[in-house]
């Protein structure tokens, strides 16, 4: 990172960091950040000049009584052992420990017992929320949730120097700067998509994507399951679905999809890291791959072709045929009881052959079968049209400011998340010479990412019916995990910290220069990433971008310790 300050928002700019060594004497990677580099940018940081915790071989990580807060010990052990080369033990925290170490606690404990509710500091009383102290004798972390220690522990990753994201062994000293943040985050909901149908992408492929949202305190991993190009879980009662369905992809690869058994690995990796799974079923278009497998679902009773081209709005299940409606009872009963979260995400959208009367009838009744089997609906914008449902969202991914229908659903009691085509579908291309992605929505920027307020977005709307923030990542170009990387940073820690941060922390400035700091974490961990010209990277290696959709090239590097080990990348997966 350059080693002007960064200049902060009125909030903010009574706080200044500490600079503990010259950074012109280090190497990127050895730099010490400072107390405001964190992104997405703490609710409240207070730095103390002059002062550092340093981790050491003798470093202990104490935490609160129980197996949540113990987990989130071990996830920060494993994080820093392999770099630092530190045993990082993790024990349970008592009355008579002293000052030093990591003291990860719930509910501000003193670490005894785990029952005290004292009221907490800052963040810490609220629900994803934290408090952190860090002085010369230690670290304290204290949240109301695991979730809240989790997020702790995030920020504690990016309060070391960069190295501590490399897969070796690293020299030290491994420094923490001395002050206190307390944090919290501004909507519940923040996540990011992954259409594994267009390309399919396998378990360990899908748990590195997990890992990033996880780094920047998202808490939703969408995934588009189906879609014209394929259907990628497996359904019990309608086999057909997988064998056949899943047997194909865009351009013609060999496809794939996840057993129930490979599901629920990705439903407890991202639980272990505090990310819900939201399983979307596309209906009622979308649908070619499932018509293939069976013709009764189709119109006219006859299977289409397998589909392995782009184009969208051609297919749509027969909403007039009872067996159509017992398929989708199967098929979403059977992902319910695969998914802990809340939400079913049922699509909706681009259903060009069905007139409004039919649509809106039939996604009625799909929301019933949703809602019948204990789950929130969700879908895209054009649900809205659609009778309310308790607690359903309609996912918004217009390109416009303004949208009288989805305005009218939020008044009968809908939550809308936010995923603008032209700020957050990760998918679009930066330039005009980017060699992936789409332009549908026009170019997509980092900044175009970034500079916007989804509390005070679409007309009619108010922040208080906002449930978050979304950024989508379509794969009809995307086919490695260095495509999905590189079209996914520095895009998506934008849209974190909008997710994240307080609206008044918003400040294009200021968060150009706290991301160009991430580039050099990026590159020690083998993360390819776009290098945007409206960033002053500092020390981060040059990667060659991908070359386009079609060619042989294959991405993908050596993931950090505590993080899913790197795939064999991008190697066509058979069917199960």
């Amino acid at each position: 990172m350059p080693g002007n300050h960064l200049r902060l928002p009125p909030e903010r700019s009574a706080v200044r960091p500490t600079t503990f060594q010259s950074r012109s004497t280090r190497t990127p990677a050895d730099t010490p950040p400072r107390l405001t580099d964190v992104l997405p940018a703490p609710a409240r940081v207070e730095p103390a000049a002059g002062v550092e915790f340093i981790l050491t071989p003798g470093t202990t990580i104490r935490t609160t009584p129980g197996p949540e807060a113990s987990a989130v010990g071990r996830h920060l052990a494993e994080l820093l052992r392999r770099p630092t080369g530190y045993p990082l033990p993790v024990v349970t925290a008592g009355q008579a420990d002293g000052p030093g170490g990591i003291s990860l606690l719930l509910t501000g404990d003193d670490g005894s017992t785990g029952r005290s509710r004292k009221p907490q500091p800052g963040g810490a009383g609220s629900a994803e929320g934290y408090h952190l102290e860090i002085n010369s004798s230690g670290v304290v972390a204290r949240a109301s949730t695991a979730a809240g220690l989790f997020y702790a522990v995030q920020t504690l990753r990016q309060l070391l120097p960069p190295k501590i994201e490399s897969a070796r062994r690293q020299p030290g000293p491994w420094a923490i700067p001395g002050g206190t943040i307390d944090d919290q985050p501004r909507f519940g909901y923040r996540g990011a998509m992954l259409d594994v149908a267009r390309h399919f992408f396998a378990v360990p492929h899908v748990l590195r994507f997990v890992d990033h949202l996880a780094r920047y305190k998202l808490n939703h991993l969408h995934l588009h399951l189906t879609d014209d190009q394929g259907w990628r879980i497996a359904v019990d009662s309608w086999p057909r679905l997988a064998s056949i369905g899943g047997s194909t992809e865009v351009d013609g690869g060999p496809g794939g999809y996840y057993t129930k058994e490979q599901y629920a690995e990705i439903v407890a990796y991202a639980a272990a890291r505090h990310i819900t799974v939201v399983p979307e079923i596309d209906l009622p278009g979308h649908t070619n791959a499932a018509l293939n497998a069976y013709a009764e679902l189709a119109p006219d009773g006859v299977a289409p072709p397998e589909y392995t081209g782009t184009d969208v709005g051609f297919s749509a299940v027969a909403v007039d045929n009872e067996r159509t409606y017992r398929f989708i009872d199967d098929v979403l009963g059977e992902v319910a009881a695969l998914t802990p979260g809340r939400y079913l995400h049922v699509g909706g959208d681009e259903a060009f052959t069905l007139d409004r009367a039919a649509y809106t009838r039939f996604m009625n009744r799909v929301q019933r079968i949703v809602t019948g089997h204990g789950k929130r609906v969700l879908g895209w914008h054009q649900l809205a049209v659609a009778e309310h449902s308790a607690g359903r969202v309609v996912q918004y991914w217009g390109t416009a400011t303004e949208d009288p229908t989805v305005a009218a659903a939020v008044r009968d009691g809908a939550k809308l998340l936010l995923s603008p085509g032209n700020r957050s579908y990760l998918d679009m291309k930066y330039s005009a010479t980017t060699p992936l992605g789409k332009d549908w929505a026009g170019l997509v920027e980092v900044r175009d990412a970034y500079d916007w307020d989804p509390g005070d977005y679409l007309a009619g709307v108010p922040a208080e019916a906002v449930l978050g923030v979304e950024a989508p990542l379509w794969t009809e170009t995307i086919r490695t995990v260095g495509d999905i990387e590189f079209m996914t940073f520095p895009r998506l820690p934008a849209i974190a910290e909008l997710g994240w941060s307080p609206a008044r922390a918003r400040d294009w400035a200021d968060f150009r220069l706290r991301l160009a700091g991430q580039g050099v974490r990026w590159s020690t961990a083998g993360i390819t990433f776009h290098r945007s010209p409206d960033v002053p990277w500092a020390g981060a290696p040059v990667v060659p971008e991908p070359r386009p959709a079609g060619s042989t090239a294959r991405g993908g590097a050596a993931a950090p310790a505590g993080d899913a080990p790197p795939p064999a990348d991008d190697q066509p997966v058979p069917i199960a």
